[in-house]
């Protein structure tokens, strides 16, 4: 698929870098049946958003609470597509030399000194310390590299932990699936890989950032989804048990706390009660094993016994009415 405008990464004589082929799909549902099988259930508007990144080039922009899935999704890509995964995790400080290159700068050390012994006294020229071989790649050089000979996924993770001026950084790659070494001159892919970007909206994401994306806003699953997950995960497990669970979850996120348990959090409540072999809810249990729920202080003890007897009661309603 090729087009026209700013966003559209060329190569050398100004030929569009194509979309991976490997990533074609016809449509949303054929999407989400590939994804399903990877193991991610994926609702409708997000496998959407998805099929649309990957027919037209573009970024895809995941924002929503920790938990949810953001980060799933790539991995479920490279699942589905059998394509290796290129994740840069981002956190505060991260910079060019991490995320895309750095110069190997001992061994430039090291191939003066050698210079200096072979030549009586006169180091090795510049010409000579920087090429390929003193390159150090990082997860965006490696992205770009790796796309000449297969799939590839880029999963830019949490990019709100970094820092606004990694942004502007990062405005060049997205735009056109490039980067720039003043050394060796421009790097490009040779076909463009899908790329996730996730936040989990500790700040804003600038808006050139948006511009180069789609974007989609993931929330917490319906109890009736995250039961469908928890089953998937772990199909021996009680399907009355796996339901209280769902509907426990979605009661307890309804409350004021300093962090709802995400969507790993449940299947991991739900592995805990399948090895302790429970078949339904009840407050010791759930007193017992809250901290494979729940990981700060005050929210495990807004969960007091009251509570705790209170949210089962409304699960068990709700697995009565149907769920």
């Amino acid at each position: 698929m090729t087009g026209n405008g700013a966003d559209n990464p060329r190569r050398p004589g100004g030929t569009p870098v194509p979309v991976a082929a490997e990533f074609a799909v016809d449509s949303p549902d054929v999407l989400a049946e590939r994804l399903r099988d990877a193991g991610y259930l994926v609702p409708r508007a997000l496998a959407t958003s998805t099929f649309l990144a990957l027919r037209m080039g573009k970024p895809l922009l995941l924002e929503g609470d920790p938990g949810v899935g953001k980060t799933e999704l790539a991995l479920a890509l490279s699942r589905a597509f059998d394509a290796e995964l290129v994740r840069l995790q981002c956190y505060e400080g991260l910079d060019m030399a991490q995320a895309a290159y750095e110069w190997n700068y001992p061994r430039q050390l090291l191939q003066i000194r050698l210079a200096e012994a072979r030549e009586g006294g006169e180091g090795a020229g510049i010409q000579d310390l920087f090429t390929e071989d003193f390159l150090l790649p990082r997860p965006l050089m490696h992205a770009l590299d790796a796309s000449e000979h297969g799939p590839v996924v880029l999963l830019i993770d949490e990019l709100d932990r970094a820092d606004e001026p990694f942004e502007a950084f990062l405005l060049e790659f997205l735009s056109d699936f490039q980067l720039s070494i003043p050394e060796l001159g421009t790097r490009r892919a040779a076909r463009r890989p899908p790329v996730i970007i996730t936040s989990n909206r500790t700040r804003e994401i600038h808006d050139a950032i948006r511009r180069r994306c789609l974007y989609s806003l993931v929330a917490y699953p319906s109890p009736e989804r995250e039961l469908a997950i928890i089953l998937a995960h772990l199909p021996d497990i009680d399907r009355r048990l796996a339901a209280e669970v769902a509907a426990f979850v979605a009661e307890l996120r309804a409350m004021q706390l300093f962090k709802r348990p995400g969507v790993a959090e449940t299947v991991d409540w739900c592995t805990a009660l399948y090895h302790m072999n429970r078949i339904s809810l009840d407050p010791d249990t759930v007193q017992e094993t809250v901290g494979t729920l729940l990981k700060y202080e005050d929210d495990i003890e807004r969960a007091d016994p009251e509570t705790v007897a209170q949210l089962i009661g409304q699960a068990r309603n709700k697995v009565a009415s149907g769920l």
